[in-house]
């Protein structure tokens, strides 16, 4: 059987097999299909592209009145047994193929191994949980033009279809604990806002450890209005001259293939919009492919200029994370990040704990192979800073949108994020300190000491150079990347893509600086956010036509 057929297949499949097993599937089941089997040629009023963080939360606010098409590039997020439970949270993000997996991975120039989510709910699909509200700087700071009392609203949609309160266990007790030992105060209990000191935040898991993701929030979509396509991937975005005085082109529609290679022409109504929700990466990617960008730079790859924007894929951010992991003494449950460290030295700490079969192919020749493997807790703490204030760019690698851009970083290549991270790491070194961790130590014939995977702490903790220097050795991502299509520069306040009609970006690429401890609570809320503001530019729109027609 060819791939396309085993892939249609198996979509039935898993839908069928959810039904039998009297487990629901979810009401967007109804309006989900295959790429291939859409029209091609089809009108909408809003083509969103990308079935993400943001992508889905819009979609389904839109589709209240319009017609929506929603395009996503992956499959759905629970038929991968994997991306629904925590415990498949780490073999989610190891276990990449180069066309399908939900997890894609892509290092950047920087040497730092990273994923970005290909499926329905994107990100919200493969990350850790957590959930947390955006800091007051970020509003101030973000060039976005708020309504505080439509903010609080989307939250609070989210919140209600897909947020839990989680339920602390052995290992994020004495994580809470030992934050507070040392001196991240005051403690504010189970929060949702970002406020200083220690927390517990939200999670998207539930008591059973369950994953909701943005798809969820297709739920709550018109279902009579709205289709959402996998297995769609858009090549570029579709434009004609304008007459108008403000911009020479306007976006008209995008194309994309399905798994069969056909191309499908998916085109807009009158005051119809393209709205990319396609990340950090997507975004700006899509925008060079369709032909906006610095004019030389896509003149050399041979792309038409649509429009010469000198900013797209630059102010590329990603928030470095370095920490320590160590063995545990006791066994731990399976746990991703419920508690956080918000400190006042520009950065916050967050820890996890994970069960991982252990296999050793030194030893294994020892060892009489056993049917049960050895399971050993690692437990994880990180510190994450707050910004960052070091950028870089984002290029083509190729002409084709599946191939992953070229993505630099420039970690601590502003100094400031470095004395943040040795901030950061400081206070991870404090809470080793503390009397709550004393039960994750092993004894020792020298007396008790923790045993690390990995590099520890510098023992002298009180040394800038050392500090420094274990901040660029152990830099990690914490996949909280932003920028490349960042307010004021690629689009304007209200995300609508400078220079062209009909285009905006929704996503984390108009960001400058990531929202809060964790970005997923910011990007789902923009979602929802700017289907309302939408709604009302058209209600006003619809309003102002109609009485100066009488």
């Amino acid at each position: 059987m060819p791939p396309l057929t085993v892939l249609i297949t198996l979509f039935g499949l898993i839908v069928h097999t959810r039904a039998q097993s009297g487990q629901q599937s979810p009401d967007y089941m109804k309006f989900v299909v295959n790429a291939t089997q859409l029209p091609l040629n089809d009108t909408y009023d809003y083509i969103i592209v990308g079935g993400g963080t943001a992508g889905c939360p819009l979609a389904a606010t839109l589709s209240k009145t319009y017609r929506v098409l929603l395009l996503e590039r992956g499959g759905l997020p629970f038929a991968n047994a994997n991306v629904m439970t925590r415990e498949g949270f780490l073999p989610t993000l190891t276990n990449f193929d180069q066309s399908d997996s939900p997890a894609q991975a892509f290092t950047s120039e920087d040497g730092v191994p990273n994923a970005r989510g290909r499926v329905l709910g994107g990100s919200s699909a493969i990350n850790a949980g957590f959930y947390s509200r955006a800091d007051d700087d970020f509003y101030k700071r973000s060039g976005i033009n708020w309504d505080t009392h439509v903010v609080q609203r989307s939250y609070e949609w989210v919140e209600k279809a897909i947020v839990f309160r989680p339920q602390l266990q052995t290992w994020q007790t004495a994580v809470r604990d030992g934050l507070i030992e040392a001196g991240i105060g005051p403690y504010n209990g189970y929060s949702l806002n970002h406020s200083l000191g220690t927390k517990i935040g939200g999670s998207t898991f539930d008591s059973s450890g369950h994953r909701h993701t943005a798809a969820d929030l297709l739920n709550l979509s018109n279902s009579s209005n709205i289709k959402v396509a996998i297995y769609a991937t858009v090549e570029r975005v579709l434009f004609a001259p304008s007459y108008s005085l403000l911009s020479r082109q306007n976006a008209i529609g995008v194309v994309f293939h399905d798994l069969a290679g056909d191309y499908h022409h998916a085109m807009l109504r009158n005051n119809g919009e393209v709205i990319l929700c396609t990340g950090a990466i997507g975004s700006p990617q899509l925008l060079l492919l369709s032909g906006i960008g610095p004019r030389p730079y896509l003149s050399s790859w041979g792309i038409p200029v649509v429009r010469h924007s000198p900013y797209v894929g630059n102010y590329m951010y990603d928030n470095p994370r370095n920490g320590i992991s160590i063995v545990s003494p006791v066994p731990l449950e399976q746990s991703l990040i419920q508690v956080v460290g918000i400190t006042d030295s520009g950065a916050y700490v967050e820890a996890a704990s994970n069960v991982l079969p252990f296999s050793s192919p030194a030893y294994s020749v020892f060892l009489r192979p056993t049917s049960s493997p050895l399971y050993l807790t690692v437990a994880s703490i990180m510190e994450k800073i707050i910004g960052p204030h070091s950028s870089g760019t984002l290029r083509l690698a190729s002409t084709d949108v599946r191939t992953n851009p070229i993505v630099r970083f420039n970690y601590f290549s502003n100094p400031v994020d470095l004395e943040r991270c040795v901030n950061g790491t400081r206070k991870i070194g404090a809470l080793l300190r503390s009397r709550a961790m004393d039960d994750f130590k092993f004894w020792e014939w020298s007396g008790t000491d923790f045993r690390f995977v990995g590099p520890a702490l510098p023992i002298d903790q009180s040394s800038n150079i050392l500090m420094r220097d274990f901040c660029r050795r152990t830099v990690s991502t914490i996949w909280h990347y932003h920028g490349g299509c960042v307010v004021g520069r690629v689009v304007d306040h209200n995300l609508k893509v400078a220079g062209v009609h009909s285009l905006r970006v929704v996503d984390g690429s108009t960001f400058t600086i990531s929202p809060g401890t964790n970005p997923q609570a910011t990007v789902l809320m923009l979602g929802r956010y700017m289907g309302l503001t939408i709604l009302k530019e058209r209600t006003q729109m619809h309003n102002s036509t109609h009485s100066s027609s009488h």
